[in-house]
């Protein structure tokens, strides 16, 4: 119930009436089959405006929905599989994962190994890759198969979500691959790159003739005589 005497009125289709009593403004909204909402209570007159207070209150509700749905915080599902199992359970536990993935979870995906099972890791790998396949409409996969324990499992996200890519055997640098090819100097390394400086060989001093057949003869050189 709106108390104060006058308000700012403004109709249905967005127009401005001005300042008017409240009363006059109340009847107004009647006229129109719509009812007088208050909404800017603080400001000085209040502002009102002519609404259908039904619609008005649900369209509030379905932002303040929308806007918890998008500050809800993504929880971390777990669906668990052995080595044989069979059809039907892998049918319903990725179906499970699937509705997981649709309400924007993320979904961890675990076979378990017993036994001499862990002699047998390739089993494990496949029926993740088959598991994979079959929630791919879904969501992607996050993280490659992983070994942790007894359990190989791999890590599904929903569509859209920020995927980290994990590689197995990240690529190598330059410095690196120059350091670790086989036969090759980290001199050679840069030479083929073209970043060692072109410098000139150094030339030995010529030798005057007297004083290598000085040498050759086994005698103590002798200076060379001044030029004239």
């Amino acid at each position: 119930m709106i108390r104060v005497r006058e308000v700012r009125v403004i109709d249905d289709e967005g127009q401005q009436l001005g300042v008017m009593p409240t009363a006059e403004a109340l009847a107004l909204a009647q006229e129109r089959g719509l009812d007088l909402v208050e909404v800017a209570p603080t400001a000085v007159p209040p502002v009102c405006r002519f609404l259908d207070y039904g619609q008005y209150k649900y369209e509030i509700q379905k932002r303040e929905r929308e806007a918890k749905k998008r500050q809800k915080s993504q929880t971390f599902k777990e669906i668990r599989f052995r080595v044989k199992i069979d059809r039907h359970d892998l049918e319903t536990k990725t179906r499970r994962a699937s509705q997981f993935l649709d309400d924007g979870d993320r979904v961890k995906v675990a076979v378990q190994f017993r036994g001499r099972e862990l002699n047998h890791p390739q089993l494990g790998r496949a029926l993740l890759d088959r598991a994979a396949e079959m929630i791919g409409d879904h969501g992607v996969m996050e993280r490659s198969p992983l070994m942790e324990g007894r359990s190989l499992f791999i890590v599904m996200a929903p569509p859209g979500s920020k995927v980290e890519r994990r590689d197995d055997q990240p690529g190598q640098t330059d410095g690196a691959a120059a350091s670790e090819a086989p036969g090759e100097t980290i001199g050679e390394a840069l030479a083929a790159k073209g970043q060692v400086p072109d410098v000139a060989p150094e030339v030995a001093p010529e030798v005057p003739a007297e004083v290598v057949a000085q040498e050759v003869e086994g005698d103590e050189p002798q200076p060379a005589p001044p030029a004239a």
